[in-house]
């Protein structure tokens, strides 16, 4: 369903992610939800914390290709739910691992509570168990603290962002995570192109597939995503801080779709 491109994709993604059995899909996996704009577009002016919530989605391969955009609409639908900053769902435009997913949904919170609060809703309930759990068979979740938190709480449409997720090698100590944390924080500084950029630790290991260090790099467009590639001998360099600390990355690009009215 998707072009999968393995070099190249983000100055973290140069390893290539070790196989995973599928996960076995009940709604605890499923926590995660957006909501988005739909309130308006309520910029910060000064630092704060952001909940980032990322929900990778594997469709079946049989899976209709109505009832996937049945599952993209009626994730989008859950914006109106008042715990929701943002949230955007929809097809990856690419996808850098071997799990082969094929859409996301991500959504911010002001708190860790609001995300709970939006999990056990009913009619976040009632999307995952009638329109998700019957076309998907894999799902990947990483939720974060995104700390001293600039601009806008809601992504733009048209927007293109670049999301990764390291896996690092086991008995790291703290200084080599810290490395990585702050290897992975000062990518904003060195590629112009990036107008937001958020990275944090996984609160939420069970649903993550062992990746414990995630970002999401925010562009104003796919031509500004692009550039990136131009850029190969500092997209090494980078690279080259951690490549000693990592043992899986996952690395997908994704544009948001213009927002959806509510409909719950």
């Amino acid at each position: 369903m998707l072009g999968i491109k393995t070099s190249g994709i983000a100055c973290f993604h140069y390893l290539s992610p070790r196989s995973f059995p599928p996960t076995t899909l009940t709604f605890r996996h499923l926590k995660p939800t957006y909501s988005s704009s739909h309130r308006s577009i309520k910029m910060c002016s000064s630092a704060k914390q952001i909940i980032e919530h990322v929900v990778l989605f594997k469709a079946k391969p049989n899976a209709d290709p109505s009832k996937l955009t049945a599952m993209v609409n009626n994730l989008n639908s859950l914006t109106s739910l008042n715990q929701v900053i943002h949230l955007s769902s929809g097809p990856l435009l690419k996808s850098s691992s071997s799990f082969s997913f094929t859409h996301i949904l991500h959504s911010r919170y002001n708190s860790k509570s609001d995300l709970a609060d939006y999990s056990a809703h009913p009619a976040h309930v009632s999307v995952v168990k009638e329109h998700v759990l019957p076309v998907v068979d894999d799902i990947m979740a990483v939720d974060w603290v995104a700390t001293d938190f600039s601009g806008p709480s809601v992504v733009p449409h048209g927007s293109a962002m670049r999301l990764t997720f390291l896996k690092l090698k086991e008995n790291l100590g703290e200084d080599e995570k810290s490395r990585v944390l702050s290897a992975v924080g000062g990518i904003k500084e060195k590629f112009t192109g990036i107008e937001q950029l958020t990275v944090g630790e996984n609160f939420s290991p069970g649903r993550a597939k062992g990746y414990s260090i995630a970002s999401i790099a925010v562009f104003r467009g796919v031509k500004e995503l692009e550039d990136l590639e131009t850029q190969n001998e500092l997209v090494n360099e980078e690279k080259d801080k951690v490549r000693d600390c990592l043992d899986g990355v996952v690395v997908v690009d994704y544009v948001v779709p213009p927002t959806q009215t509510a409909s719950l």
